[in-house]
């Protein structure tokens, strides 16, 4: 038998979900496991998308839709960007792909060459890493140090050491939560558009911030790509749906590679998440839960010898650094879920280079779970 492996599948594994799994295993031989891992909320979708999807199956049939989604669904978005940020977005820039994942896949592959270089933060979401390399892009990893977030000047410093294509930052980030401030941002969108520099802003987080509003990207420039979720706020990991808001120029790219890639985003998921904005009250009530457990890890977690790396300005993460207890947060994280029970991502997920000293935690899950798992982790260091 003769089987043929790519270097594409050679890229770092999302360690996250490793962890997921070993997690997962514990729990099937009925070991009480509490996860921090992954960044999914624990609530489920709000009730009245659900009731809508429901429907929606009784029905009958579902299919597929026009490659960039239902016109109602994209209407909505719109709806949305006129309602949280005082947009105008015209709905024909509006993408729904399956899942922010799939419109990361297809701004990369509109917008970029194999060999061209493009910039993201370190520490930042392992994925954006990982498909770029795969797909023969130039990762250039601008690590932040002492910053909270990427800024114009990481920016021009990394150009000036040779050309950049394109940037990628999230605000709030993952994994840090850190936000950039509004001002801040318009200035590094200015200077990547002087330098010739295309923009990928992700905004999966948007509406998970705990001490400013939103500033969207599209507020400095029409130009930017700014990719959004229905998983982080609106409570929709598993439905798998995302949008995109692209420059003109880049609509029509966009669609004829979804076409062959993904045909169409699901239907049912597409007329269950036309609801999601009209569940804001719901919504509401769930981060108000994640402010709660913010407030309990910001106090908790220093307490336990895991002073913060970054503010937890949005998001539901807590990066902190555990240089204290090991100088290896993959055996670190690994002992704790085998002894502690409780899981949290190694830091080598998110900085292939100074990981080895931070770890993630994640508190979108219950606010007694969230003070259990610190109970465990204090008597497990003892």
């Amino acid at each position: 038998m003769v089987v043929s492996l790519s270097h594409r599948g050679n890229v770092e594994p999302f360690h996250a979900m490793d962890v997921l799994a070993e997690a997962n295993r514990l729990r099937a031989q009925g070991v009480p496991v509490i996860s921090m891992a992954v960044g999914q909320p624990s609530d489920p979708a709000p009730v009245r998308v659900r009731a809508a999807a429901a429907k929606a199956l009784e029905n009958g049939r579902i299919g597929y839709t026009d490659t960039l989604g239902l016109a109602p669904l994209r209407k909505a978005i719109a709806g949305h960007y006129a309602d949280h940020y005082g947009l105008d977005v015209d709905p024909g820039r509006i993408a729904v792909t399956t899942g922010s994942s799939a419109a990361f896949n297809l701004a990369f592959l509109a917008m970029f060459d194999p060999g061209d270089r493009v910039a993201i933060a370190a520490p930042g979401y392992p994925a954006y890493r990982n498909v770029m390399a795969a797909l023969g892009i130039d990762v250039v990893e601008i690590e932040l140090g002492d910053a909270a977030y990427l800024h114009a000047g990481h920016l021009d410093a990394a150009h000036r050491e040779a050309p950049l294509k394109g940037v990628l930052f999230a605000s709030p980030a993952n994994p840090t939560g850190a936000v950039i401030p509004a001002d801040e941002l318009a200035t590094l969108i200015t200077t990547a558009e002087s330098l010739g520099i295309a923009v990928i802003s992700d905004e999966i987080y948007h509406r998970l911030a705990y001490g400013a509003p939103d500033t969207t990207a599209l507020t400095f420039s029409d130009s930017v790509t700014v990719i959004n979720s229905f998983s982080k706020y609106y409570c929709m990991t598993g439905w798998r749906i995302g949008w995109m808001v692209l420059p003109e120029e880049l609509v029509r790219p966009v669609e004829r590679v979804a076409q062959s890639l993904y045909i169409s985003p699901p239907e049912l998921s597409q007329i269950a998440a036309i609801e999601a904005f009209a569940a804001t009250e719901e919504l509401e009530a769930v981060k108000a839960r994640y402010a709660w457990n913010r407030e309990l890890l910001m106090k908790r977690l220093p307490e336990l010898g895991f002073p913060l790396a970054a503010p937890m300005d949005g998001a539901f993460y807590a990066f902190c650094d555990v240089a204290r207890h090991s100088n290896d947060s993959m055996v670190f994280a690994r002992r704790m879920l085998a002894e502690a029970h409780v899981a949290a991502t190694p830091g080598r997920d998110f900085d292939p280079r100074a990981g080895h000293r931070t770890m993630r935690f994640s508190y979108a899950g219950s606010h007694d779970d969230m003070v259990e798992a610190m109970a465990r982790i204090e008597t497990w260091l003892r």
